[in-house]
Order: C-alpha cells, then structure tokens, then sequence
C-alpha cells in the first residue's frame, strides 16, 4: 500500500540509530522506514486494543499518529490497557497516551482528537489519513468505521476482543471485503455481551492489538500477505489459531457492484439501540420500570416488602453482592416459578442491562410489580454504600 503523502521524507542521523533494527533488515531497509516516517495513521481507541496499537506503532517510527478518544482512565481499564497507570485514573485517556507516546519516540507527529467519533465527523477525520485502526468496543461504532472506511478508501484494520476469544483482519481494501461482508447485519441488542458484563482476559487485547499492529505496519510496506480477505481467530486458552477465507460479496450494500450506502446513517439506530450506548455498552432510556438506588435505599430502611433478584452470574455474586435472592439471567426461564408474583421485585444485575432484560421477560410472563434497578450494583456502591466493591 502506498501512503497518499508524496513529500519525500528524510532521516536523521538519531533516526538511523533508533531505527537501526529495522534498516538492516531488507524487508524494511531505508526505504521502506522512510515510508513508515511518511504515513499516517488514525487509531479509533486509546482502550486495550489502542494501546498495543499506538505504543508499537510510535516505536516502530509511524511518522503521524492520530487518536480519537473521549474517556477518561478508570481503575477497570488498567488490568488490560497498558498505556495507562494508576496515576492517571481520572485524566483524559488522550492525555495519558500522549505522554507516554512522545516519551517513546520523540520524532513522533501526534494529532489527538478529544471528541466520540461520529457519522457527524468520521468522514472528515479519516480522510487526513492513510490507515484507519479500528479499537473500538461496540457494534454502531464498528459499522460506523467500516462504512467510512468504504466510503474515503481506507483500509480498515480491524480487531476484537472478548474473554478469552478474539479477531483480526484488514477490511475495506480495493479488492478485499468489508466488515459489513462478514456481518451484513448486527446481532440484537443484547446478544452479545461487552467486556464489561462478560469478562476479557488483561492480554489478550495485547495480543491481537499487537497483530492490527502488524497489519498497519504491512500495508504501509507494501511487503508480506495482510489479512486481507481473511479472518484470523484467536483462541488464547486453548492458543490455537484460526483462519477463516473471506470474500468481498457483489451485494454487499456498502462495498458492492451498487452499494446502496452513499453516506453515514444512524448507527444506533441501524444497531436497534434506543437512546445512546455508553463507553462499556451501557444501556440508556430502556423503556422499563426503574428504581433509583436511593429510592431502593429508603424503602429497604423503611423494611418495606421487597423481593430483591440478583441476576448476575454466582462468580460475580462471590465479588460483591447486596443479599439478593440469586438466578443468573439464562437460568430465569426455567426458574421463574421459584418467584412470586404478588410481591414487589426489584432486580439488579451489575449495570442494569441484564436486570432490565430480566424485567421485560419477567413482565411478559405476568408479573405486574417489577422494577430494574437503574444503574445496577455499581451505581449501589457509587451512590449508597461505598464498601461495596467495583469490578
């Protein structure tokens, strides 16, 4: 792949030094670290797969770096996103990564982005670069990268991550497939739990972060075989790979003979999410009877006639629990007739996505005094009683 900057680009003598591995190895050589001086590249993320991304990518000599992130760093994040420390819990995921980059390598050019990306602004943020590395957590947003991908003409290196299972593959080339190949549509709302409610082992991310990294780093070389039109599979408990061969499909409404996709649409729409998702794949606005934690607190202390159903998974009850009365979400269809329906429930899970699921069912079954707790478990330790441990 050749990058779309023609200014010929030099190297110092402390270039030559930094990158002396490199240069004397003939796949990269001179020319090929000039190329890699000369290209710019935009990470979506500063998160666990961001920061494999961005730490090897400024190392290697990646002449521009972008990054778009509007987070902070919490203490969750640090078991798996290493280019944050426990100083940095409450900065700008965008500050902490930028120090630690430019401490890395000085000749660095890095542009930081301090907004959500957007169907608003993708397209003109990916247009000032040559590759786009997609980071990201959610459905909407991986859509929304492929699409814009698509439609400036750059490739997509992709990768995901969950517990012990991940993905890896460059989309959106001229002759390879897109994302939306793969997944023409996206799993209901729900299906698929995030990180935050299912769990990801802390290296992992690095390990496929580090494989996006190398497909960045092959395709401004224009040297090896890219995972183009193919899906790598990852399997670290087992540490077995897999390969799955990936054709670019003639239908395929974005990258197709007659794409139908000629701009960005509402991806949260297009995902079947009311409202807006957050940062962890927290549901907002879900249309169910909620209690806030407070209300919750008082009416516990006024010893009012509360059935409280924990439906999250007994390894997390273990962690931290509020005394409830435990059957994990999957378990509830064939456990609902240990539940009375003439009491007032209120259900909780960790954030309050599983609960509010729990609710709707349990609504659909009958029962007329149900509540979910909005904000689950964490907004009980946030809120009523900080001894409660976060995880």
């Amino acid at each position: 792949m050749a990058t779309t900057t023609e200014l010929p680009v030099t190297l110092s003598k402390d270039e030559i030094l930094r990158y002396s591995r490199h240069l004397i190895m003939p796949e990269v050589g001179m020319e090929g670290q000039q190329k890699l001086k000369a290209a710019r590249v935009l990470c979506i993320g500063t998160g666990g797969l961001g920061s494999p991304l961005a730490l090897y990518l400024t190392a290697a000599g990646v002449g521009t770096l972008g990054l778009v992130d509007f987070d902070v760093v919490d203490y969750t994040n640090l078991q798996r996103q290493i280019i944050h420390s426990t100083a940095d819990v409450g900065r700008k995921k965008l500050d902490s990564a930028a120090d630690k980059l430019k401490a890395i390598n000085p000749y660095l050019n890095l542009r930081t982005f301090d907004t959500k990306l957007t169907s608003a602004n993708a397209l003109e943020l990916f247009r000032e670069f040559d590759i786009i590395a997609d980071g990201t957590d959610n459905f909407p947003t991986r859509y929304l990268v492929n699409d814009a991908c698509v439609l400036t003409g750059k490739p997509n290196v992709y990768g995901s991550i969950f517990r012990f299972e991940g993905q890896a593959s460059v989309f959106a080339t001229e002759d390879g497939p897109c994302y939306r190949c793969l997944y023409p549509e996206p799993p209901p709302p729900g299906a698929v739990p995030s990180c935050a409610e299912g769990g990801v082992l802390g290296i992992l991310p690095g390990l496929v972060g580090v494989m996006q990294a190398t497909e960045v780093i092959k395709l401004i070389l224009g040297t090896g075989e890219p995972l183009i039109g193919r899906l790598l599979l990852i399997d670290a408990l087992g540490m077995k790979f897999r390969e799955l061969k990936l054709r670019k499909n003639p239908d395929c409404p974005a990258c197709g003979t007659h794409p139908t996709i000629t701009k960005l649409i509402d991806y949260n729409e297009f995902c079947g999410i009311r409202g807006e998702e957050g940062r962890e794949g927290k549901p907002v606005g879900n249309g169910v009877p909620e209690i806030q934690v407070e209300e919750f607190k008082r009416r516990l202390d006024a010893k009012d006639d509360l059935f409280v159903l924990d439906v999250r998974e007994p390894h997390e009850y273990q962690i931290c629990n509020l005394g409830g009365y435990l059957i994990p979400l999957n378990d509830l269809p064939k456990r609902v007739n240990e539940l009375d329906s003439s009491r007032e429930i209120v259900v909780h899970c960790k954030m309050g996505g599983r609960s509010a699921k729990a609710v709707t069912f349990l609504q659909q079954a009958g029962f007329k005094k149900v509540h979910n707790l909005a904000g689950g478990i964490l907004a009980w330790s946030d809120r009523v009683d900080p001894t409660v441990p976060k995880y």
